[in-house]
């Protein structure tokens, strides 16, 4: 009678963990995202010590190590069989036809009914680095909107979805490399993934400023390639923050951005973005500083992605496959 009642008592003391713990993960809300989380990740990876952050440098080493740190503080695993956060690789440089050594910088976070189904959590971390330029006293080019307010939303998600606990589904969470030399880091990550196991790409560039269409807006490229911005609506509805499709088709944004290396091999992968692109006097410019940028907007918009993304992240949907023409995908035949 006396081991009954111990293996009771045992029974009941795991239901009431798991019962606390699921309370714990729906009293985490996106307010969660704060202005001060975002300000200090911003500023860090937009600092004049990370030197512009350019592939190959000391500077970019600098913001691996920061964007590992975080990773490590927030409790996120290692990806496939690496050893660490990163995933090395070379490539030559097309301009001047050295060899460079980069990173990829990946953490991730185990789903559970889903763990087989993954979903990416992505921006780049490489800027311009330094470029000294006749006349110009500033000669850092700290990549504060792009894309180091990207990066701020990639550690900001990765807290949040940590803390919720409520991801079904493995979300990995890519700090990429080498996007401003051709999309090279994302190219190299997609070379050995099982597309058929990724259900989407949740990119995001250049969201420190307002968008075109008002406060509390951002847009997605290739919002009519799959059905994922609709998802992403559906989900914001009531929340005072709206998704729009990209306003600016004219500069083909959707094969500019790391969203393309996963999007070409079908998977929806899309970019979020409030760059007033049209107008903005900082993009590729040394005057792209924290302080030119909104740090309420980069916050409102970490959550708005946050909310919208969830069903997909919990499970409940699953966008349609990403909808490209043989050449658009590079050459590739669609399966």
């Amino acid at each position: 009678m006396k081991k009954i009642f111990v293996l009771l008592l045992a029974i009941v003391s795991v239901y009431a963990c798991n019962s606390q713990k699921k309370n714990e993960a729906t009293k985490v809300t996106v307010e969660s995202i704060d202005t001060t989380t975002v300000r200090k990740h911003l500023y860090t990876l937009a600092s004049d010590e990370m030197e512009g952050r350019g592939t190959g440098t000391p500077g970019i080493e600098k913001a691996a190590q920061y964007i590992e740190r975080e990773y490590k503080r927030i409790g996120l695993t290692t990806y496939a069989n690496l050893k660490g956060y990163r995933q090395n690789f070379t490539f030559t440089n097309r301009r001047t036809k050295k060899e460079i050594k980069a990173f990829n910088v990946i953490g991730v976070l185990e789903g559970k009914s889903k763990k087989d189904e993954y979903v990416v959590v992505s921006a780049h971390y490489d800027h311009l680095g330094i470029r000294k330029k006749e006349g110009e006293k500033d000669s850092i080019y700290n990549g504060a909107d792009d894309d180091a307010s990207g990066t701020t939303a990639v550690l900001a998600l990765a807290e949040y979805f940590k803390r919720k606990g409520n991801n079904e589904r493995t979300i990995l969470f890519v700090a990429f490399t080498a996007e401003e030399m051709g999309l090279v880091g994302s190219t190299h990550f997609g070379k050995d993934v099982d597309a058929s196991k990724f259900v989407a790409g949740i990119n995001i560039e250049m969201i420190g400023k307002q968008s075109s269409f008002g406060p509390k807006t951002a847009w997605l490229t290739g919002f009519e390639r799959s059905n994922f911005g609709k998802i992403i609506q559906k989900n914001l509805e009531g929340s005072g923050y709206k998704l729009f499709p990209d306003p600016f088709k004219k500069f083909n944004l959707f094969f500019r951005s790391d969203n393309a290396s996963l999007a070409r091999l079908g998977i929806p992968s899309h970019t979020f973005s409030t760059g007033p692109i049209d107008v903005d006097v900082h993009y590729h410019k040394v005057s792209d500083e924290p302080e030119t940028l909104n740090v309420s907007n980069i916050t409102e918009t970490i959550r708005a992605i946050a909310i919208g993304t969830e069903s997909i992240i919990s499970g409940k949907d699953t966008p349609t496959r990403v909808q490209l023409t043989e050449k658009e995908m590079g050459g590739r035949k669609k399966k």
